[in-house]
């Protein structure tokens, strides 16, 4: 009996995500295939100049351009960024400093705050069972 071992195949627009960029502006030939874990791994491990290219300028996918900003996405969306920035976009949003974004840093600054005193919390109660 042999085995054989299937090849993990996905979707571009799972690839791009994975990649951390935007899928329409990538290569054709990359939107219009399929990725195997194999291709994944290799494009992660030493990027073609396309891809570095997309990475360095972008256009950037709503979750680098929120990265970027210091924002969630949701964030994003109330501030009116719908579509994809480039990094020179992101650049002049963050010089400009309007009032949207410096709310939505504030904001995403009082999550990380409240997530941190959240997980002090729980390692605390967890810490008293032990004890008990």
């Amino acid at each position: 009996m042999t085995s054989h071992q299937n090849t993990q195949t996905m979707k571009p627009a799972t690839a791009a995500k994975k990649l951390g960029v935007y899928l329409e502006a990538a290569p054709a030939e990359f939107r219009e295939g399929v990725v195997t874990r194999g291709e994944l791994n290799a494009l992660q491990a030493d990027p073609p100049a396309w891809l570095r290219e997309l990475r360095r300028d972008g256009p950037h996918p709503r979750p680098v351009v929120a990265a970027k900003l210091g924002v969630s996405i949701a964030g994003l969306h109330r501030g009116g960024v719908t579509e994809p920035l480039t990094t020179e976009q992101i650049e002049a949003l963050k010089q400009e400093r309007p009032e949207w974004l410096e709310r939505e840093q504030a904001v995403q600054a009082d999550v990380r705050k409240e997530a941190v005193r959240v997980k002090k919390l729980h390692a605390e109660r967890a810490e008293r069972a032990e004890r008990d």
